[in-house]
């Protein structure tokens, strides 16, 4: 890929990260994620009152939500759109739309990524992505987030663990800033916390990286039983 590629890429990312931030708010309003099993996580950005609130509340939507849920998703849809199966990512993002545990998170999710298909939109000699946008188009498919930030990265042939990671980073300080962030606490503490956390992200991608595809299927699977 050309280097302007390569940087219009990056600010291509960098858009759809931007534009994620409404779904800080819609989780900070939740008033609960439920996931696997018999966990209950409940993820209240509003319920952030002191510095150690904030710590759990990140760590818990590291663990409930990043690391088993969205980089998964973003993984598959990368690899889907890089091989052109773009039936297969129809097939995901209905798959998504299919599990009641997700559905706090719907109505922001497929704004944000609707906002970046229609930024996707003048790549017409990519056939397989106008496929998935026609399909959005005509209510066959949603336009998740995660799955149109995925195509993003294929598109324009940007490092699939790079956009991840950046992906992870990024909604992390998101988080941070929204809470009210260095304005009620202490910068350097904000900073401690955002570098310890992200530091076990790259562990997180390598085991995405090695395996993506049982995590929405175990999702499903167990939403279904």
């Amino acid at each position: 890929m050309k280097p302007t590629q390569t940087r219009f890429a990056a600010v291509e990312a960098e858009n759809l990260l931007g534009d994620f931030h409404p779904l800080v708010n819609q989780i900070g309003s939740t008033d609960g994620l439920k996931l696997a099993g018999a966990a209950n996580a409940s993820l209240h950005l509003d319920g952030v009152k002191d510095f150690a609130a904030l710590k759990i509340f990140l760590e818990n939507y590291r663990t409930q939500l990043l690391g088993p849920i969205e980089l998964p998703l973003i993984c598959q849809a990368y690899q889907h759109a890089s091989r052109s199966e773009f039936s297969e990512l129809i097939s995901l993002d209905q798959q998504i739309a299919r599990d009641a545990r997700l559905d706090f998170l719907a109505t922001a999710s497929k704004r944000v990524g609707q906002i970046q298909l229609k930024r996707l939109r003048p790549l017409r000699d990519q056939r397989g992505l106008q496929r998935y946008i026609r399909a959005v188009d005509s209510g066959d498919a949603h336009g998740w987030h995660t799955l149109v930030y995925g195509i993003t990265l294929a598109s324009f042939s940007f490092p699939l663990r790079q956009g991840l990671l950046s992906y992870a980073q990024q909604t992390l300080d998101g988080f941070v800033r929204s809470s009210g962030g260095a304005n009620r606490f202490s910068q350097p503490d904000c900073e401690t916390l955002l570098a310890e956390i992200v530091a076990t992200v790259p562990r997180m991608i390598d085991s995405v990286l090695s395996n993506p595809l049982p995590a929405l299927a175990g999702l499903v699977n167990q939403h279904q039983r």
